[in-house]
């Protein structure tokens, strides 16, 4: 029995953080992320004796987690609210540069979105293909369908994703000197209530998004005014830096307690877009931060 588990382990556990990035990629929500990826292993486990080397170790637990995916979904019946994610608990280990950028370009939060609004099994079909680069065969063994379901399910797929998610722009990676120079204005904004050094890291198009509230502030005047009736006083917030879904963030106290995060999408020119997610306590816990600050 030890030597089955210990096989087990070995060959599959190194896809662990994978399994979850591409869980989240399909579900938009942590938690529901690490259930699956918990069922999946489970499922994996059970069949793991009458495993065949048909496939890869690799594909045969990408199909297992796509289809719990695909019923995760069924069951809930709604669209997920769509969650930051820790790059720490999803960036491999011991990753080349290389690998890391366009594993935080596959879960920026605007294609995450983006993602949540393809029907199930075409989501599916696109990140296993485009973001995955999983050949056509395969993911037809996966899904258990056929080669042309396939690529038609990906053309319309992408055709979808193109009218939802804006292009792409010349993002600033979090380690980028300028990406770090505006957070800072960003946390010293708040911390200091000086809504000039927020007007000087805020683009002319910026954008202020209440997730999950259907709250939108579009350009930075209208943001600088909605800023002005919530930043209060110096003191009242304290921010602590961060990173989520590949992008600059920082974790909001408001006297003392935890509020949320704010992740900012940055350019050279300036933040272009800050998403403000309002989950407290638990929310800032996820990317081990504390429920309570020092003034």
């Amino acid at each position: 029995m030890t030597e089955a588990v210990d096989e087990f382990s070995v060959s599959t556990g190194p896809f662990r953080r994978e399994l979850l990035a591409h869980c989240y990629r399909m579900l938009g929500s942590v938690d529901e992320a690490e259930d699956v990826v918990q069922e999946t292993y489970l499922r994996a486990w059970k069949s793991f004796g009458g495993f065949e080397g048909r496939s890869s170790v690799r594909v045969w637990l990408y199909r297992i987690a796509t289809n719990v995916c695909l019923t995760a979904i069924r069951q809930r019946g709604r669209r997920a609210v769509v969650e930051p994610i820790p790059d720490e608990i999803v960036t491999p280990e011991a990753a080349d540069p290389a690998t890391v950028v366009a594993g935080r370009e596959s879960l920026r939060l605007a294609l995450i979105v983006g993602l949540q609004c393809l029907p199930p099994r075409q989501r599916a079909v696109l990140i296993l293909r485009e973001v995955l680069g999983f050949p056509a065969g395969e993911v037809a063994d996966m899904l258990d369908t056929t080669v042309a379901a396939v690529k038609s399910s990906l053309q319309r797929a992408r055709a979808r994703l193109e009218a939802t998610v804006p292009r792409p722009e010349a993002w600033c990676e979090p380690d980028d000197p300028r990406a770090r120079e505006l957070l800072d204005q960003y946390v010293a904004g708040f911390e200091r209530a000086d809504i000039a050094a927020l007007e000087r890291a805020l683009r002319t198009d910026a954008a202020i998004e209440l997730a999950g509230t259907g709250t939108w502030f579009s350009g930075r005047e209208a943001c600088l005014r909605f800023l002005t009736g919530v930043i209060g006083s110096p003191g009242d917030w304290r921010m602590i830096p961060t990173v989520a879904n590949g992008q600059p963030a920082a974790a909001a106290y408001r006297d003392g307690k935890a509020f949320g995060l704010g992740v900012l999408t940055v350019s050279g020119a300036g933040i272009a877009r800050i998403l403000v997610f309002d989950g407290g306590a638990d929310l800032v816990g996820r990317f081990g931060l504390p429920p309570t600050v020092d003034g």
